[in-house]
């Protein structure tokens, strides 16, 4: 099954599906081998990691291509990704659209923010009109060839307009043909129901390190009407605090003796990165005995 139907099939179950976010391979197989039914490509994770930088426009859209293309691949599970403005007016969405569906992406979110971009929980955003992102919206249904892929129209109107002119801009990307809509950063659980009751197609919702969104369950996500969560930067987070506090005692302990307590053994690493399925194939190709991988 393609991994667009996959997700179209999922966000029709009527509960919130979990996507966590992920900027790289490894924590693209580590949520899929946890039991994660989708993955998101964090934009703010991939200038992270790709950069070192600030989720401030610096990603082009190749680059972010070309990340999604790699996490899809390994992922095997269907991945949503961030593709920003689109990286320009109708006609660069269109390419936007059609780059990232050959990636193997199942769906992409785009947003109505003027270039350059910022990460939605930061200040400093600036929007285009509503008509020019609805025209992006449809440009990019427009281009789409697999028929199940998924367009999300994402607002950054909250912190500029506020929650009406948001859901206004909702409302019109709804009108242009987007499948989910996506209202970024409400403040309050009063906003989350607002925007609940107001929209009629199926949303995404935000789970946020920032601390400007409240925390919200999953079933309590699901029974306000939003089909996909996603969490951006948590597992980039978790491992920061893991390579801090491991570099932390090599530095003042000057010696390896220890550090690998409570962390994956060398052959548990290539498991995870599909190992045993690399064993398969040689076995099934004839690899000679003494030329096969392991650990």
């Amino acid at each position: 099954m393609r991994a667009t139907t996959r997700l179209r099939q999922l966000i029709g179950q009527g509960r919130c599906i979990m996507a966590p976010g992920v900027a790289d391979c490894v924590m693209a197989r580590l949520v899929a081998a946890e039991g994660f039914e989708a993955v998101y490509m964090t934009g703010n994770g991939t200038a992270a990691t790709r950069l070192g930088q600030p989720d401030i426009g610096l990603m082009t859209q190749t680059e972010m291509v070309d990340n999604a293309t790699r996490i899809a691949d390994a992922a095997g599970i269907p991945l949503i990704a961030d593709a920003d403005d689109g990286y320009g007016n109708p006609l660069n969405v269109r390419r936007t659209i059609r780059l990232y569906e050959r990636a193997g992406v199942a769906g992409v979110h785009i947003e109505d923010q003027m270039s350059p971009k910022r990460c939605g929980h930061m200040s400093g955003k600036r929007l285009v009109s509503a008509k020019d992102m609805a025209a992006k919206v449809q440009a990019a249904k427009d281009a789409q060839q697999d028929s199940d892929f998924i367009v999300i129209a994402r607002t950054d109107a909250i912190a500029v307009e506020g929650l009406s002119a948001a859901l206004d801009r909702a409302e019109m990307y709804i009108e242009a043909g987007a499948d989910m809509v996506f209202v970024e950063a409400p403040k309050s659980r009063e906003e989350i129901q607002k925007i609940s009751d107001t929209l009629c197609r199926p949303q995404v919702f935000n789970m946020s390190t920032s601390g400007k969104t409240p925390h919200l369950p999953i079933d309590e996500m699901g029974r306000l009407g939003f089909r996909i969560a996603i969490y951006p930067n948590y597992v980039l987070y978790a491992a920061i605090v893991g390579a801090r506090g491991l570099l932390r005692r090599l530095k003042q302990s000057g010696t390896t003796e220890g550090l690998k307590d409570g962390l994956p053994s060398f052959a548990e690493f290539n498991d995870l990165l599909g190992m045993k399925e690399v064993q398969a194939l040689e076995a099934r190709y004839a690899v000679p005995e003494e030329a096969r991988a392991g650990s």
